[in-house]
Parts: structure tokens; sequence; C-alpha cells
């Protein structure tokens, strides 16, 4: 029967090329947009290694009269007191301009012996970050105020990129770097999602902010208890503003900046699945009046297999058939074109997505197809011989 069909459709390429142009186009926008979709996903599902909630973040510049590092150590003594003193301050640190969702980039390369990681994002922190993000050490310790007198620098790196330096081993008490940028790692944390809740965290390093560094920190995180409504952030704005005089700074959440980060991410995919629909449902029509303008060529051969004893049932299954083996051309063209993704390492997705992605993108063309082909198909099947054959 195969032979048969596949006879049928070689005799009738010419008119089946549309079609097999339809499924291809349409397969890889599916496979496109189930690649991304499923990226997205896997990385939606993994820790966000910190908690963003009830955390609010200062901005701030320092006030150009002050350009000594101690008066500047002093000035923002000042501020460090009045957020110890606020009631529902729980902790704060100062950070650089590279913190969770900021939109930031601040990297640098870290060297292990013959091994160079490239693109380390970098956090400039305080001792007490890890209550304000509640982040989890999986070894070794966080900072001290002795750390700042160590011959070399102490940092602090993820899980990760711990794994990818040095394997199953220990990494506390090694020496990265070279020379005068030599670094030991005093701990490892979780990995973190810093660039939302859809994208890799990648590998991460923190560094210790010194007294004279918060000349150029410009932020500072702040965890406040759960009740915190906008009264007291009026208060608090209010506060530092009288105590930070000269400065320009602005609160907001880093809820909020989450949210937008998230926007960022995901807007130009739902424009891209808002497209991709429209054009699998101009496909789906257009294979619709492909299949039936077909059959309407064909009332003669249907008629004639109904006259043989061919039941509606039988009719109605091998034009169905047609659809589904001919789709199978179409995808293994598709599928040829798909493989070269993870060949090529286009979008630098890992082989996996890609692979899943086909599976699923091939599924949904056969459900596609055969959904099509089923009401052209019944209709043929009801399609009387003695009319068939009157109008031949």
């Amino acid at each position: 029967m195969f032979k048969h069909l596949i006879k049928l459709i070689w005799n009738r390429r010419k008119k089946n090329s549309l079609f097999l142009a339809e499924i291809v186009v349409s397969f890889m926008v599916i496979f496109i947009l189930s690649s991304f979709l499923i990226f997205y996903y896997q990385n939606y599902r993994k820790s966000l290694g910190f908690n963003y909630e009830n955390v609010w973040v200062l901005r701030y510049s320092n006030p150009p009269e002050l350009k000594e590092i101690d008066s500047l150590v002093r000035y923002y003594d000042q501020v460090r007191n009045v957020l110890k003193s606020a009631p529902q301050v729980k902790s704060y640190s100062f950070s650089g301009g590279n913190f969770p969702y900021s939109n930031s980039i601040s990297n640098s390369n870290l060297d292990y012996k013959d091994k160079s990681f490239t693109g380390v994002n970098v956090y400039s922190i305080e001792g007490d970050y890890p209550k304000v993000m509640e982040t989890e050490l999986v070894a070794g310790r966080w900072f001290t105020a002795e750390d700042s007198l160590n011959k070399h620098k102490p940092i602090l790196i993820t899980k990760t990129l711990s794994q990818e330096m040095f394997g199953a081993d220990n990494p506390i008490g090694k020496i990265t770097g070279k020379a005068e940028k030599e670094a030991e790692i005093i701990g490892v944390i979780n990995d973190i999602k810093s660039d939302g809740d859809y994208l890799p965290s990648g590998n991460s390093m923190f560094s210790q902010l010194k007294p004279g560094d918060v000349k150029w920190a410009g932020r500072i995180l702040i965890r406040v208890s759960p009740d915190a409504d906008a009264a007291f952030e009026s208060n608090l704005y209010k506060l530092l503003s009288n105590t930070m005089k000269g400065s320009s700074i602005e609160l907001s959440h880093l809820y909020d900046i989450r949210a937008s980060r998230n926007r960022q991410t995901t807007t130009p995919m739902l424009i891209f699945a808002i497209i991709a629909s429209f054009l699998v449902f101009n496909v789906s029509l257009g294979l619709f009046g492909v299949l039936w303008y077909n059959i309407n060529q064909r009332k003669g051969e249907i008629g004639l297999r109904r006259a043989i004893g061919a039941s509606a049932f039988a009719v109605n299954r091998q034009l169905v058939t047609e659809a589904l083996i001919l789709t199978t051309f179409s995808l293994l063209i598709g599928v040829f074109f798909a493989i070269q993704f993870p060949l090529l390492k286009v979008f630098d997705l890992k082989s996996s997505v890609y692979f899943i992605a086909i599976f699923i993108s091939c599924i949904f063309i056969y459900l596609l197809v055969f959904i099509c082909a089923l009401y052209p198909g019944k209709q043929a099947a009801a399609i009387m011989p003695a009319m068939a054959l009157h109008e031949e």
C-alpha cells in the first residue's frame, strides 16, 4: 500500500511542491520558537540563588564638595547610622553597580594554572550581603573585616564556576590570577540568576568592598521587613535625603526591577510567538485549501475506487496517509536544516534543547497536517461513485 501511495505522490510531485514548502517553513518556525521556549523553561525551573522579596535599592552619587577618602568614609558612616536606626531595615550592604537584575555589566577574567575563564560576572559587595540577598553558602565562609588586610584579595565564586575550574577538588584556599591580580578563594555559593528568571546564571565571583571603595560603589541594597509600607518608604527617603545632602538619591524595589528585566527577555519572544501563530494559522488554511483542491481534482479516481468496492473509511485513510507521508518527506528536509543549529552553534544553546525542539516540532506538524487532512478526507469518502463517474 505504501509503495502505491508513494508512487501516487511522485506522479503528483509538481502539485505537491507547494505543500512541501509550506510544511518545511512551518517546521522551521516552530522549531526556532520551541528551542527558545524550552531554553527559557529550563532556566525558569532553576533556583534563583537569592531572595529578591523585600529588597530595596538605593542609588546615590557622591557629594561634589567631598573629595577626600576620609571625608567620604565619615559621610557614609552617617548613612549607615541612619539605616541601622530605621526600625524596619533588617540589613544592608553597599554594592557596586552590578547587582541582580541591574542590567549593568562588570566582567573579568579568572585564571587558574593553565585554565582561563573569560566573562566572569563580578559583584563588589560588603560582608552583610548574604543577609540582604539571602544567598546560600555551599562551602567556605563570607568576607570579614580582617580580609582587607590579607596578602591575597579574597573572593567567593559560584558553584558551577567552582566545578568548571576545580572539578571535584576543594576550591577553598586556591590562589587564582597572576602577579598583582592574585586572589584567594574563601567561599563558594549557589549559582545566581542575575539576568532574570529565564536566562542562565553564568559564572560569577564576589569581591569585597573596602571602606574607601564606597566612593564609587553607587548602590546600597537594603532588606526591609515584610510590613514595610509606602509610609515607611517615604520616611526613609526623607531621612536619607536629609543625611545625604548634596547627593542625588533614588529608591527603588528589586521586585519591580526584576519584573522589568523579565519583560525585556519575554517581550521579543512573545512578539515572535504571535507572528509564528499567525503564520501557522495561515499555513493551516493553506494546507486545508491544497488538500481540498487536490480532492476536487481527483473525484474521478475516488469515484472509481468507490465503484470497485473501496469503503468510505479506506478512501479517507488513503488521503490522510498520503498527506502524512508527504509531511514525512517535508520533515526530513526540515530536520536536516535543524540539525545544523547545534553543529554550527546557532544561538549558542545546548544540543539537548535543539533535539527536544525537533521532536516537539515534528509532533506538532504531524498533528497539524492530520487535522487539516481529516475533514477533506471525510468529504472525499462521502463522494458517490455514480456522481463522480458521471462528472468524468
